[in-house]
């Protein structure tokens, strides 16, 4: 029975690649957006952290999504095609309107912005802005819809709705609707809103800057030094809120999801031949590191190994500036390889397939009383025991049907394969 190449040890890892980085995001919106001048604010606290924003914006006073749709100023700054992120904020209260209202007048155009992004950013991600309940809900609209009646009925609704818009289009929420909860409840002596009780205050866009920050960068908001004004203890308390509701929580609002994800397994076979199988997602192209000098841009190689060892195998996934990594150490033995003069003569092992048990016949006394070890295909270690003497019968009959490999003292290369039936 020859040795085959085999992995006894695996280990995975993904790389988030979060250091200083420099981001292009375009925001379309309304005076939601343009009061205290969101975007040069997220700028600050960019920079306040080693990070860039490069922004453009356009925020006509009431626009709707719909406006957007058929405004030729943003259609053309969409068609830049620069865009890592573009900000989608439909008017302040659309969203929370019933739903056949919505239906009609707010998801239709969200989804061809999207569409449109898509198409002119190859690259860029859609971020939905969750706008928040004004503070004495929508008094204008309550008579014929009750649920906007009070400031919670109406954020509420417009946190489902923008929730159901990224979930429909595959796109990012940038949860300030949340964020805002989250500071009522818990710090109630900060202000959030302006005088007509709708639109930010300073430490109202300070909090949206915050949540923008962390979902575009995938960092801890409370990293940040800038305060925009704001009074120590207020910016960390908001700083705080970000990092709670946003930061702590970006699976839930889809940032990541879209990135690539590095994955793959292998098939070993004879004379270290090993068959890679890119399991990855959201990628377009990809880089193999072998682990003895050679790589390959393949998407599913094959490379064969000329010399026993381990190797760490490193596959990149690549998709516009975004990066991940997998990693997996594998074990060859080449089956090839010629005995060295200090080697014995390899054990008899049969028979193969096994069905209850296989013997092991030894023909070097020095193995008596070493350690033999059983893998299962997957590197997990199933049974092991010590050789008594130079024929050792192993029992399988617990052993689910499928290959296994056997190790034989301390030695990586005395690695043997064993079929169950």
């Amino acid at each position: 029975m020859k040795p085959v190449a085999i992995f006894l040890s695996l280990f995975i890892s993904t790389i988030a690649f979060t250091q200083n980085s420099n981001k292009k995001v375009l925001f379309l919106g309304n005076s939601y957006t343009y009061v205290n001048d969101l975007p040069f604010m997220l700028s600050k606290i960019a920079n306040s952290t080693g990070d860039t924003v490069v922004y453009d914006s356009n925020t006509p006073g009431g626009y709707t999504l719909q406006g957007h749709y058929t405004n030729s100023t943003s259609l053309s700054k969409i068609g830049l095609g620069k865009w890592d992120y573009v900000v989608l904020q439909e008017q302040s209260q659309l969203p929370s309107f019933p739903e056949i209202d919505v239906i009609t007048s707010v998801y239709p155009y969200a989804k061809k912005l999207d569409s449109i992004i898509n198409e002119k950013n190859n690259c860029a991600e859609t971020i939905f802005y969750m706008t928040w309940g004004r503070k004495n809900g929508d008094a204008s609209n309550c008579a014929f819809w009750p649920p906007v009646c009070t400031y919670n009925g109406m954020d509420s609704l417009l946190n489902l709705r923008y929730q159901k818009m990224a979930d429909s289009f595959n796109a990012i929420v940038s949860p300030v609707g949340v964020v805002w909860n989250y500071i009522i409840k818990n710090y109630t002596d900060i202000e959030l809103y302006s005088s007509d009780q709708s639109h930010p205050s300073l430490a109202g866009t300070f909090a949206a800057a915050c949540s923008f920050y962390a979902v575009i960068f995938k960092k801890d908001p409370t990293k940040i030094t800038f305060n925009s004004g704001l009074n120590d203890v207020d910016a960390n308390r908001i700083k705080t809120a970000a990092k709670a509701m946003v930061y702590d929580s970006l699976q839930k609002w889809h940032v990541g999801e879209y990135d690539a994800k590095a994955s793959f397994t292998f098939i070993d076979s004879t004379n270290g031949k090993i068959a890679f199988k890119n399991q990855s997602a959201n990628a377009n192209s990809y880089v193999w590191y072998f682990g003895d000098g050679n790589s390959s841009s393949i998407t599913n190689p094959v490379h064969t190994y000329t010399t026993n060892g381990n190797y760490t195998v490193k596959l990149l996934a690549n998709k516009c500036s975004v990066k991940d990594s997998a990693t997996q150490t594998i074990h060859i033995v080449v089956s090839s390889n010629p005995p060295t003069a200090n080697d014995a003569k390899p054990p008899s092992i049969f028979p193969i397939p096994a069905t209850n048990s296989i013997f092991i016949q030894l023909y070097n006394n020095n193995l008596i009383g070493k350690e033999y070890n059983l893998f299962s295909s997957a590197g997990k270690l199933v049974l092991k025991g010590s050789f008594k003497t130079t024929k050792e019968k192993i029992i399988l009959n617990k052993l689910q049907p499928g290959l296994y490999i056997l190790k034989i003292g301390e030695k990586n290369d005395n690695l043997y394969k064993i079929i169950k039936q």
